[in-house]
């Protein structure tokens, strides 16, 4: 089974990042990365109006530039809008300085204070840099819905074998996950809906750092029913 979190040092290296929402025992956190994007932010918007669902966008500050108007919609359809950077910048590889400065050009757009590291991944000197202006949002499953070497149907079944009430779910509003996200996302949706789930979006006061022991997860759905449903 692939690890959907980030590595648990991190958790205990950074305990005021936020995993997953503390007593939500029916309601999901979805939450996309990377957008917006024309042709599937609109499309993911469409999708979670009709489950009455509403999620939080962690925006690419050069994306938001480009597409103002969905950016625009996101917040008037009662989605929250995160900061993931103006550039997609990986932390490891540049300096303090230049990492912050992207993250203060993509908020000068995006106001706000909830902030995603791309690829989850940042230095600790970055993360003290940002701590005083944001509220650091990881994750608890993780759709792997951008991978080439991950199926439709399995990135659904990676959300639903391993999502609880609480928990923070990356999906893409991508081009390179649109494959994926196009099956997961509708079937996470009704089966979720099905079983008494809501999909609210994130707001600071409801944050809380990852449990320190892992929890065993709830499988919602067995590969063999993923299968009958993709055919």
């Amino acid at each position: 089974m692939i690890n959907l979190s980030p590595p648990r040092g991190l958790s205990r290296l950074f305990t005021n990042i936020t995993w997953y929402v503390a007593q939500s025992p029916r309601t999901v956190y979805l939450t996309f990365d990377d957008g917006p994007m024309e042709g599937v932010t609109d499309w993911v918007l469409d999708l979670l109006a009709s489950y009455n669902a509403r999620a939080t966008f962690f925006c690419l500050g050069r994306n938001a530039e480009r597409y103002p108007l969905l950016l625009e919609r996101i917040r008037r359809e009662g989605h929250t809008v995160g900061n993931h950077t103006y550039s997609h910048l990986r932390g490891f590889r540049i300096s303090t300085d230049e990492y912050y400065q992207d993250v203060i050009m993509a908020n000068d757009i995006l106001r706000s204070d909830l902030f995603r590291p791309p690829y989850a991944r940042f230095t600790p000197k970055q993360y003290r840099a940002l701590k005083p202006h944001f509220k650091v949002v990881l994750w608890s499953v993780l759709s792997m819905d951008y991978s080439k070497w991950v199926s439709p149907v399995r990135c659904a079944e990676m959300v639903l074998a391993n999502v609880r009430g609480g928990d923070i779910v990356v999906f893409h509003d991508s081009y390179k996950a649109l494959g994926n996200l196009r099956y997961a996302l509708p079937l996470c949706l009704e089966y979720l809906t099905a079983l008494g789930y809501r999909f609210l979006p994130l707001e600071e006061g409801l944050c809380a750092p990852m449990l320190s022991e892992p929890f065993v997860p709830e499988t919602m759905l067995t590969p063999e029913l993923l299968r009958v449903k993709s055919k």
